[in-house]
């Protein structure tokens, strides 16, 4: 091989690149010590730019298409070198391909939940996690602020830096925006919207053009989200005291036909819930505004209670009504022993007057 075969060897006449990855971001050419023929072809396909580089500086950037390097099309970079031969001598220069497709379900999410301030829960803690899309606008911006002169560059080594953009600056919209927890699951696209208006000025001062941004879910501590399905549970029964009755006869038909003991249970718990109910009743009713004057409703008077011997064990104390229920299931009668505050001892059920009217409505023992 003659000398000047040799130096038309080192001379690089072809210049493209092809995307075979889904991550890469920027290529550098290899052009190691080869020197670039001026003429030589260059190819940048869609969704790529190619950017020359001279001695540290940004020469040509050149969109889409098929270019022979000449002085006509290389006009910055003709100016930078000031070739002395009329610009026909092989030159060098770093070659940068970036792509300028989206980078789509870049992911994002708190590492630790983020405090905010609810208009109804006050001060709560929420964790976020969603996706986003990105794409180069500005090759000359990304590769001068981000890239530099790296050979390869992926999303792997840009995403932690967005993500950081993604939660702190979404997270400050989002108290901003001032949407109650309990609305945010049906408000995801409003608040993914703000976010996405928030944080796209950052992007674009690294050369990145933000363009979807989504959040798939927003969740609350455990310990929040138990309270407010206990909420939500009492929401749906609605009327605690037609709730408690309605459960109360439940009972009593499961312990009909279970007669070898459920109806003790039966009786005892239909009788408790009647109680829970009416204590529960006076409590609300203590709270409640006596006609708009804004004085207290006086209290109701005392309940009578009893506490019964049952296999000479005390239980209660029960209220009437939970005595009827207790007598309607058979765990109670008139040989009962009961007592009450005030009585010296235990007595039958028969002897204290306040009890007839339990013992009136049941029908006399069979034979």
């Amino acid at each position: 091989m003659g000398f000047f075969d040799k130096l038309k060897g080192e001379f690089i006449d072809i210049i493209d690149w092809t995307d075979n990855t889904n991550d890469t971001i920027l290529y550098k050419f290899p052009r190691y010590q080869n020197e670039i023929k001026m003429g030589a072809k260059l190819t940048v396909r869609e969704s790529q730019v190619a950017v020359f580089m001279n001695e540290g500086v940004i020469a040509d950037i050149y969109q889409p298409g098929m270019y022979t390097l000449t002085t006509e099309n290389m006009p910055i970079m003709s100016t930078l070198k000031g070739w002395k031969f009329g610009f026909n001598s092989p030159f060098k220069a770093d070659v940068f391909f970036i792509s300028t497709k989206q980078f789509t379900n870049q992911k994002w999410g708190t590492k630790n939940p983020i405090m905010l301030r609810d208009v109804e829960f006050g001060p709560i803690r929420l964790r976020a996690f969603g996706s986003y899309a990105f794409k180069v606008n500005d090759a000359g911006k990304f590769l001068k602020e981000i890239a530099g002169t790296s050979s390869e560059f992926t999303t792997d080594e840009i995403n932690e830096q967005l993500r950081n953009i993604a939660v702190s600056r979404g997270m400050d919209a989002l108290a901003e925006s001032k949407i109650p927890v309990l609305d945010l699951a049906a408000s995801t696209d409003e608040v993914s919207k703000i976010i996405q208006d928030k944080i796209r000025p950052e992007f674009g001062e690294i050369g990145l053009d933000l363009t979807k941004f989504l959040i798939e879910n927003v969740s609350l501590p455990p310990e929040v989200e138990t309270a407010l399905d206990k909420r939500s549970s009492m929401g749906i029964i609605g009327n605690l005291g037609a709730y408690t009755q309605f459960q109360a006869a439940n009972a009593m038909e499961e312990a009909a036909k279970n007669p070898s003991g459920g109806l003790m249970g039966a009786g005892l718990g239909a009788g408790m819930g009647v109680g829970m109910m009416g204590q529960m009743g006076n409590a609300f009713q203590n709270q409640q505004f006596n006609g708009g004057t804004g004085m207290n409703t006086p209290p109701p008077p005392p309940i009578t209670q009893f506490f019964v011997a049952v296999n000479g064990t005390q239980t209660g104390p029960f209220n009437m009504q939970q005595l009827q229920a207790m007598a309607v299931a058979g765990q109670f009668n008139r040989q009962s022993l009961v007592w009450k505050q005030g009585m010296a001892g235990w007595l039958a059920a028969e002897t204290q007057a306040e009890l007839g009217s339990i013992f009136s409505a049941m029908p006399p023992p069979i034979g």
